[in-house]
């Protein structure tokens, strides 16, 4: 599990339809994102620190919800950064990332399901 402490907050300026995981890495914070992407890890789980917030985005996908249940940390506002789409609506959007990470990838299980 990596370990990561900021202290002090990051603020962006960032466009329409850009999701955390490219704004965390466009601007080198460490949010890992070991599937690149493709909502098969949970490696860039974050925690969406408002609640209301929280209830303007899209509901996780069943997918998302899968790889959640695998994270160090899940709260009830917790998504993965790549699935946060930014737009107007999120505008002020504050996010803390969870203190570890766990590298548990969906391929992961596949391999075991083979091997069993």
């Amino acid at each position: 599990m990596a370990q990561r402490q900021y202290a002090h907050p990051h603020t962006f300026t960032v466009g329409d339809g850009d999701n955390l995981l490219d704004i965390a890495q466009a601007h080198d914070l460490e949010m890992e994102g070991a599937c690149g992407g493709s909502c098969a890890c949970s490696t860039c789980h974050v925690i969406v620190q408002d609640e209301g917030m929280y209830e303007k985005m899209e509901e996780p996908s069943d997918d998302e919800n899968d790889m959640l249940d695998l994270a160090f940390g899940l709260t009830e506002t917790s998504r993965l950064g790549c699935q946060v789409v930014m737009g107007r609506e999120l505008d002020g959007l504050v996010v803390k990332l969870p203190s570890m990470t766990r590298n548990m990838q969906a391929s992961d299980f596949a391999e075991k399901e083979k091997k069993a």
